[in-house]
Order: structure tokens, then sequence, then C-alpha cells
């Protein structure tokens, strides 16, 4: 699925109104002189701008191929480039991201940058109220999110009205603040059997992946009911069960 054209209406591009708005959104991502940080959708620019004052490196990424003429002329000591954000290449080195995602396609770009294989280190998103909070939620938990927990902790950090915004968008925004785990709930290795363990899970109930006489086991160590549905569970329960019950085959 391409990320539309930030300059079209009508495709949840919406860009922030005020630099110091935007810096203080850099600021509040801790963002360091040796780090290197992607804005995906940079659009006008404006985080680029802020990003550029402090990181080591920045590489912005517009569809819109005018767009991105304009930044590289307003921005020199920025990388522009003109393109898909779902396509580009990810670096091979840690990296962080800050970006006002543009809100039709925010899903997609975070299921590619949190694959755990990325070298995603942090990111500060700026995407719409509902999903930063189905996807910062502890309960009910979801299929991705639970995936996505076992490497990365997800939370709200701050909402954003959509007055902020031009043109301003139906919804209010939040900034999704995703940070690596230090230690991983689930090696990155087994990134592709643990998704098949919960989409399995997910469909046909925990009982489908996990035995019930480990469940009944498994309950009070980690603290869920046994009668629980998929949905009951929280992140750090599922990887509990995957590394107890699966990897491991206690």
């Amino acid at each position: 699925m391409a990320v539309r054209p930030r300059s079209t209406r009508g495709h949840g591009q919406h860009f922030l109104r005020s630099s110091k708005l935007a810096a203080e959104l850099v600021r509040a991502a801790r963002i360091r002189p040796d780090d290197l940080v992607l804005d995906l959708g940079a659009g006008s620019g404006v985080l680029t701008a802020a990003l550029a004052r402090r990181a080591g490196r920045v590489i912005a990424v517009e569809i819109d191929d005018a767009l991105a003429e304009k930044l590289r002329s307003r921005i020199p000591a920025a990388e522009v480039i003109s393109a898909d954000a779902l396509r580009v290449p990810l670096p091979n080195e840690p990296f962080k991201v800050v970006a006002n995602l543009p809100f039709a396609g925010a899903t997609a770009i975070l299921r590619r940058l949190l694959d755990p294989r990325a070298q995603l280190a942090s990111a500060d998103v700026v995407v719409e109220w509902g999903l930063a909070c189905k996807r910062a939620a502890v309960w009910p938990s979801t299929q991705l999110g639970a995936c996505w927990g076992a490497w990365f902790e997800l939370s709200v950090s701050r909402r954003l009205p959509r007055r902020v915004f031009a043109p301003p968008p139906s919804v209010d925004a939040a900034v999704l603040r995703i940070s690596r785990r230090a230690e991983p709930l689930v090696p990155v290795a087994e990134y592709r059997a643990y998704s098949a363990f919960l989409a399995r899970a997910y469909h046909e109930g925990p009982r489908a992946v996990v035995p019930w006489s480990r469940l009944k086991q498994f309950e009070a160590e980690l603290g869920f009911d046994r009668h629980a549905r998929a949905r009951d569970l929280d992140p750090e329960q599922w990887a509990g069960l995957y590394v107890r019950a699966v990897r491991t085959g206690r």
C-alpha cells in the first residue's frame, strides 16, 4: 500500500503548524548528537528542521517530489529521499524515528518499523488518538500488540488537539512513544514462530496453543485466569506462555 502524497487532502496528511511544537516534540524524544533519525512523511519539514538542529544525521522521507525538492533547498543538513515510506530501505544500523505519520498509512508504517529484525531503537510518532490508545493499551490486547510487545514498549506520551494541524484532521492526535526493550521477551530469531503462535491463539483461543494442564500450571506464575480469552493476556503474559510452554517445553 502506497503512502499517498501529504500535499493531497483527504488521505490523512496533516501538517504541524508550529515550529516551536516541533522542537518540543524532538526535545521530548531525547535525540542526541550521535543519533541517526528518520522523519517519515516529512511534508513541509517542520520536524525535519528541528531534528537537523539536534541529531547527528537526519533522513527525511517524502513521497511528494515537489515537497521533497523544497526540503532539499530549505534544510541542506538533512538527507532528503523522495520515496514511499513503506518501500524506502531502512538503515542497517540502530536508528530512531521522529515523525508525523500520514494518518492513512500509519499502521502499515508501524508494522514495518516494529518488525524486531529492523534496527529501530525508538520512535516518537504522531498518529490518530484512537490508534495510539489502541496500540498502547494493556487491555484488551490485540494480536499485533502482543507481538510487538515482545520486543518493544509502547505508550502515549501526549495528546495533540486537531487545531495544531493544517489542515485540521477530524480527530485529535497523539504522540505514540516506542522503545526497544533492553532485554527482549522472545528471541528475535523466533519472530516468525512467535507470530504464528499468536495468530493461532487469537483465532482459536489460548487452549489451541497451550494445553489446559499447562494453562492451569502457569496462571498463578504469570498472573492470568486460565479461562481468559486471548485479548485478556498482555504481551508479558503471552511471551511468558510461549517461552515456558512452547519454547522450553516445560
